[in-house]
């Protein structure tokens, strides 16, 4: 057992008498003590080799039986870099084999003493190129050999490697698991094909029909809904059914969610909003889950009210071919078709959707058995925007002089929120200005402002000052000197926004049907600041300052013979008014779909309206220039007329009363 290479040692006795200088001081024993150690190390090689044959097995390296733990790695068989590299110098080096990637080293090196090759193991200073060279001077066999896997590790850093994926793998199986409960939208993991809708079985969204104005056509249609939930067997009885869907149209602020909070405060049942956006996901399924976990709900709470804000995320007509596609939002469109109106159908539950595109809803969403009813809810007239500011000016302190009548004249073409934002502004003014209660001034300083924007630093007098004045107040004269035009409010020199100077004006009525005359006394308005400039200051001084003028009066113009039929061309629709109100590539297509012959038509039907308004207003700048020079002198001293000031400094010059110049209109416009 003394050939193991377990047993190898570097003892004096191992180390020839000319090579003494190489033995430690601390090897200096006694020949007892040599003994001694010999024998305990015998003992403990012995026990060693006899376990390296019990499992011993090839390596592949040399070709030999060999322990696996391999011997050399114990304490008694290593040496130092040094020594080993004094070894390569005496030639003593047969074989070296480079291992852990060339940071050690299995050495057989040639005892003379016991004149056998013995391995010991080297720890290398990486593999410097010096070492190379001097085993090669010295004709030592050297070799690299990689390094030896352990298994227990490879599989340890295997299972790090794919711990994440194995617990995140077991979460989505287990929630799927557990998402096959009734209310859990199946077989998607984390909740995802739940609807996201507010759910509350006792509505309470402070909002009842009393808080509702302007609308009271909506209003009616939803008290009769109402007077169902409560009593059904009123309706029953005659064979009457309630509505399974109502649809909810109109611009943007008119009312229409209010509409909604309000049914649900009045019903008393339970209630479920949500957006029509909510459904899509970036996950195909998730959209039509949500709508079956929705209507689950909504069934097992009938009667249960349902409302989907903007519908049109979800309701898009199917398949037009424009602007991509998205199946993910087709098959939740083809999920509630089913829902609403399908083979079970939906008994009990009543659908309010509500959108300001309707267009574009797709057509077997709009049938009855859906949405039965569609519900206008459109900008409120005179009466209805009075209706509304008495709402929201319930809770704010008015001064006497206020008169909501008034604003409600001043206001035309304002929604409900609009006019709530009003109010909200002009209270802010009214704080600001360290007032107790709101004046008309503080509500016509907040029309102002939501209308044209902040107010601007006023302008220093000069020739700037001067052309806007005189811009200002030939918008004022053309307006009021043309038949048919509303009548002035204000004129003022007070920049706000982008503009320098405004006219105001104030309708008369509510503008819900316009005639051609009308039409033609705005064109002929707007036209008023540019002729002024032209006639006054000439040709050359003319300024940029009419170009929101110019168009304006070009939409008008272009609308009166493409959607009106008011021109020499005939009553026509060449553009239908909802490619009209759509996107740029609509309009680009109804264009192209024209003869060029009607194209060259219609553009010169509105250069022949813009023309003729144009000669009319500056026909009466130079009829009455006396009159605006007037105007001019006081709108630069006081910087604001109102409309009875203006009014009553043009009637001193001019000899006709207002109303006869209309037979002058209608020549223009037969022209």
């Amino acid at each position: 057992m003394a050939s193991s290479p377990l047993s190898f040692t570097f003892s004096q006795h191992h180390v020839p008498k000319h090579k003494s200088h190489d033995i430690p001081k601390k090897e200096t024993n006694s020949p007892y003590q040599e003994l001694e150690i010999s024998k305990r190390k015998l003992l403990t090689s012995s026990g060693l080799g006899l376990i390296g044959l019990l499992n011993a097995r090839p390596n592949p390296a040399y070709g030999e039986v060999i322990s696996p733990p391999s011997p050399i790695e114990t304490s008694s068989s290593r040496i130092s870099y040094s020594r080993f590299l004094k070894y390569l110098d005496e030639g003593v080096v047969r074989k070296v084999d480079l291992i852990e990637n060339g940071q050690s080293a299995v050495v057989e090196i040639y005892n003379n003493a016991l004149d056998k090759i013995q391995r010991v193991k080297v720890q290398l200073p990486g593999l410097p190129p010096e070492l190379i060279r001097k085993m090669k001077d010295k004709d030592v066999d050297f070799s690299v050999n990689p390094p030896k896997m352990n298994m227990g590790i490879v599989i340890l850093d295997l299972l790090s490697n794919l711990a994440f994926p194995l617990i995140l793998l077991g979460s989505l199986l287990l929630t799927s698991s557990r998402s096959n409960v009734p209310g859990g939208g199946p077989n998607l993991p984390f909740g995802l094909g739940r609807n996201k809708a507010k759910f509350q079985m006792e509505p309470n969204t402070g909002v009842t029909f009393n808080d509702v104005a302007g609308v009271d056509e909506a209003k009616q249609d939803f008290e009769e809904i109402v007077e169902f939930l409560k009593t059904p067997e009123k309706f029953a009885s005659i064979g009457a059914k309630i509505p399974k869907g109502v649809l909810l149209v109109g611009p943007p602020g008119t009312g229409k969610t209010l509409l909604a909070k309000a049914i649900a405060g009045e019903a008393g049942v339970p209630f479920v909003s949500l957006s029509g956006s909510e459904f899509i996901e970036m996950f195909v399924g998730v959209g039509a889950s949500r709508v079956r976990d929705l209507f689950n709900k909504a069934k097992a709470n009938a009667p249960c009210l349902v409302f989907i804000d903007e519908i049109d995320a979800v309701g898009r007509q199917r398949g037009t071919g424009i602007g991509g596609g998205n199946d993910e939002r087709e098959q939740t469109l083809n999920q509630l078709l089913t829902e609403m109106d399908g083979f079970s159908g939906n008994t009990g539950v009543i659908v309010i959707g509500a959108t300001n595109r309707p267009q574009i809803l797709d057509q077997a969403l709009l049938r009855p058995g859906r949405f039965d009813r569609q519900v206008t809810v459109g900008l409120p007239d005179v009466k209805g925007r009075e209706e509304i500011l008495k709402v929201h000016s319930s809770n704010k302190k008015l001064d006497k002089d206020v008169s909501l009548s008034v604003i409600a004249m001043r206001t035309p073409g304002f929604s409900g929120a609009d006019l709530a934002n009003l109010m909200n502004e002009a209270a802010i003014l009214a704080g600001r200005r360290g007032k107790e209660r709101i004046t008309t001034k503080d509500i016509d300083d907040s029309i102002d402002r939501i209308v044209a924007g902040l107010e601007g630093t006023t302008m220093t007098d000069g020739k700037s000052k001067m052309l806007v004045a005189y811009h200002e107040v030939g918008h004022a004269v053309c307006a009021t000197l043309t038949s048919g035009h509303d009548p002035v409010q204000k004129v003022t020199l007070i920049p706000r926004g982008q503009a320098r100077g405004l006219t105001w004006f104030i309708p008369n009525e509510d503008p819900t049907l316009v005639t051609k005359q009308q039409l033609f006394s705005r064109i002929v308005g707007g036209l008023g600041g540019r002729a002024a400039e032209e006639v006054i200051f000439g040709e050359p001084e003319i300024t940029t300052g009419a170009a929101g003028d110019l168009q304006q009066v070009t939409q008008i113009a272009r609308q009166m013979v493409t959607m009106f039929g008011m021109s020499e061309i005939g009553p026509w629709a060449l553009i239908d008014p909802a490619v009209q109100q759509s996107d740029v590539v609509f309009r680009m297509l109804a264009r192209n779909s024209m003869s060029e012959k009607l194209a060259e038509d219609i553009d010169a039907s509105v250069r022949h309206i813009i023309e003729r308004a144009y000669e009319l207003a500056k026909q009466h700048i130079r009829n009455n220039r006396d009159a605006i020079d007037k105007l001019v002198d006081v709108l630069l001293e006081k910087e604001t007329l109102t409309g009875d000031e203006f009014r009553a400094i043009l009637f001193e010059f001019v000899d006709i009363p207002i109303n006869d110049s209309k037979s002058s209109v209608h020549e223009l416009i037969s022209a």
